[in-house]
């Protein structure tokens, strides 16, 4: 060991930890003034909502008067004095379990089979299926197709069979409602994911391939799982959570397609749910409180699925 290492061991140990991190910013100083904007921005805009609306939680609050500590009464009423709400959290669960999960395999599935095209048609090919998520008219096309006299064009379709005798309101009766908006958002889900996914293709080492040839990797599934897979776990990783987000928002689509309420809360969400509160009832602190149950379940997804990913490859 050197002289200058064992100077510097010696100066960690007659260190307190308080000492030694301060010592290590102050060495790295430049590195946290190129990520304090960033930090500064998210600690305002993230971590302070969050504790905001934590502590609002256990108030009532009506942006008119000053908050009032009512402790656990919200939480109480939400599991226990409101109906709605329970049902709001179960469509959001059947959402975000279906759409959730689909919409990330199906994001891989397709980056995965553009990669294996030529870069000019891979190019075009990312721009048609990247494009339905991005397009402002997306909801207008699904209107138009199954809107509900015989003008729209799967139930001319099913008239001009004789399927039907008489149009089918398709996002005004309770059996199609969720399972239209489930296609819907799986149809743009195509999204930031899949974009990442196909990044995290591009660039995976060719070697790792040749390696895994002569290590014993004889087919493509192989290749996949002890290859692929292990070496885009950061791509992965941020398609998961751009995935879970987008399924527990999921009221935006409903919305725009059944209208808020849907009938018979058919596809009523937690969403729907927080925007009553907030927006129309003013009770910011009832608001709070489904707020920060969506956080809490959206951890929890993000936790679970960070479990999952890292054992790719094992």
């Amino acid at each position: 060991m050197s002289k200058n290492t064992e100077k510097k061991v010696k100066t960690r140990r007659e260190m307190t930890k308080a000492q030694w991190t301060w010592f290590l910013v102050r060495r790295n100083k430049m590195a946290y003034f190129m990520v304090a904007p960033f930090m500064i921005l998210f600690f305002l805009f993230t971590i302070v909502p969050v504790f905001l609306s934590l502590l609002l939680s256990f108030t009532s609050f009506n942006m008119l008067e000053p908050p009032k500590f009512i402790f656990m009464d919200n939480y109480i009423t939400l599991f226990l004095d409101d109906d709605l709400f329970l049902t709001a959290l179960k469509n959001t669960m059947i959402f975000a379990v279906i759409v959730g999960p689909a919409s990330y395999i199906i994001s891989f599935a397709v980056a995965w089979f553009l990669n294996e095209l030529s870069p000019r048609i891979r190019s075009v090919a990312t721009l048609i299926f990247y494009a339905p998520s991005i397009s402002g008219n997306v909801y207008l096309i699904w209107a138009t197709m199954f809107s509900s006299d015989s003008y729209g064009y799967v139930n001319g379709l099913l008239l001009k069979l004789g399927l039907i005798d008489t149009p089918i309101l398709w996002f005004q009766n309770t059996k199609y409602i969720m399972p239209l908006c489930i296609m819907v958002a799986l149809w743009t889900s195509l999204g930031t994911s899949f974009l990442a996914f196909i990044a995290g293709l591009q660039g995976i080492d060719k070697s790792l391939f040749e390696a895994g040839s002569i290590d014993g990797v004889r087919n493509r599934w192989q290749e996949l799982w002890y290859i692929t897979l292990p070496s885009m776990k950061p791509q992965l990783m941020f398609g998961a959570i751009m995935s879970i987000t987008g399924s527990f928002g999921f009221g935006g689509i409903v919305s725009a397609l059944a209208g808020n309420p849907p009938t018979d809360y058919v596809g009523y969400t937690l969403s729907h749910h927080l925007s009553e509160y907030q927006g129309n009832r003013w009770e910011v602190g009832y608001a709070s409180a489904i707020t920060f149950l969506m956080f809490l379940i959206m951890i929890g997804a993000n936790l679970l699925v960070t479990k999952l990913i890292s054992k790719l490859g094992e």
